[in-house]
């Protein structure tokens, strides 16, 4: 069966049918409410404010904003203030006991540390869009028409309420849909610009400001960058793990042979975003202080393609990506649920000694994937600069839109082979994007 019939499979399962129609719905209804401005704000000097703030924060907020934060709709903040609440107690379960016994409660403790997670989003969208309404009153330009009191609380208001319903909107996908809620839904926000994207390509192919030859050199090189990413998202290392047999009465339980698969890329791109929050603050604080020597001169050394960037960029990246990988896989704990389930690495005395073997693997699995995410966060601006390229391509965006796409078709790869129909690939499943 070929591709087309295996995509044609999918809308003959009636509850496969359902959850693609109502994601598709959901994403069409948070597309839609990106076109409700937020009262008070000029959106002409906003978006000629952001014009200039491609390296900043702001640049930086606005991608996962899908654009609503330059428009200055009611989900400017989009679903950024989630994702940081996220992040927030997935490192405060690494260091708080409460939350890392909260983490082992299994479902219980999940919801809970969802619950909190709701509140925590609440409260940053708070204070996010009252800073940010108080920022624009400061701002030259005449972004605010009536600023004051007023002004900072309905903005506030308004964007924390539309904060909420994204995140609600990106629960009824986990819930109802197909895929992750909260990446399809930063994931069209970027698709979005693609449209964009590709006519200004066909624009300057048009007026001889692009020759055919760097054209498809350009699309060559970026179909190879994705065959790349798809390759590192996917790619793990595999540690056999075998389980000793138990007779308990008259069953034998165990006996089986399995792995561990220690991903090649286990941080995704929170690296990349951690790395990016710190090293656009100079930019940042350049605009913020325009008649400040220093830190205009700190603004010029932290723009790509300066060399202290660079440097500076990719070193982070590379910390951040062990650090995070610390974070959310820890050896100690996957040797002792190992030999707690008499499960033992062939070769390998089970405890310590476990511990220490998969640390040292992971170390080294981590540092090719670490690289690689620097890689392909410098390139979108190394294109920029030097071949000139008229769109963004690399960088968190993509990694995004490889890694949600790939996980989505693995979701939908699955009911279609419970239901015994043949899925995207002729020899072989498509494998998980998640192990």
């Amino acid at each position: 069966m070929n591709i087309t019939s295996s995509y044609q499979s999918m809308f003959r399962i009636p509850e496969l049918k359902r959850r693609i129609v109502f994601t598709a719905i959901i994403l069409l209804i948070y597309r839609l409410g990106g076109h409700f401005p937020t009262p008070g704000i000029n959106r002409t000097a906003l978006a000629a404010f952001f014009d200039s703030q491609s390296g900043s924060l702001m640049g930086l907020y606005d991608m996962f904003s899908g654009g609503n934060l330059r428009n200055a709709t009611i989900f400017a903040l989009g679903i950024m203030p989630y994702i940081s609440a996220s992040i927030i107690f997935q490192l405060l379960q690494a260091v708080v006991p409460y939350f890392e016994k909260l983490a082992k409660e299994g479902e219980s403790g999940r919801k809970k540390i969802t619950q909190y997670t709701r509140l925590g989003t609440v409260a940053l969208a708070l204070i996010q869009s009252f800073s940010m309404a108080a920022g624009l009153e400061q701002m030259s330009g005449g972004i605010v028409t009536t600023p004051g009191l007023g002004f900072k609380l309905l903005t506030a208001l308004t964007l924390t309420a539309g904060t909420v319903f994204v995140m609600w909107l990106g629960e009824q996908i986990d819930e109802r849909g197909i895929g992750n809620g909260i990446s399809l839904i930063i994931f069209i926000g970027i698709v979005a610009r693609y449209p964009t994207d590709i006519l200004n390509t066909a624009q300057q192919l048009a007026s001889g400001d692009m020759n055919i030859v760097k054209a498809l050199f350009i699309f060559v090189f970026m179909i190879g960058v994705i065959a790349a990413i798809i390759a590192i998202t996917q790619g793990a290392r595999k540690i056999p793990v075998q389980y000793a047999k138990k007779i308990v009465g008259r069953r034998v339980y165990g006996g089986a042979n399995t792995h561990i698969p220690l991903k090649v890329n286990t941080a995704g791109v929170i690296p990349i975003i951690f790395a990016q929050s710190i090293i656009m603050f100079p930019g940042t604080l350049g605009a913020i202080f325009p008649d400040s020597s220093f830190f205009t001169t700190l603004s010029f050394l932290f723009r790509p393609p300066h060399p202290v960037y660079v440097i500076i960029y990719s070193t982070l990246i590379i910390l951040f990506a062990y650090f995070y990988t610390a974070v959310i896989l820890n050896p100690v704990d996957l040797a002792d649920n190992m030999k707690k389930q008499s499960g033992f690495i062939p070769g390998v005395r089970p405890g310590k000694k476990t511990a220490e073997y998969i640390d040292r693997i992971l170390t080294r699995v981590t540092l090719p994937g670490a690289v690689f995410l620097a890689v392909i966060a410098i390139l979108p601006d190394m294109m920029i600069y030097y071949l000139k390229v008229p769109f963004y391509f690399g960088g968190t965006g993509l990694l995004i839109v490889v890694g949600v796409a790939l996980d989505t078709l693995q979701q939908i790869e699955s009911h279609l082979v419970m239901r015994h129909y043949d899925g995207f690939m002729s020899k072989g499943r498509l494998r998980s994007a998640r192990r």
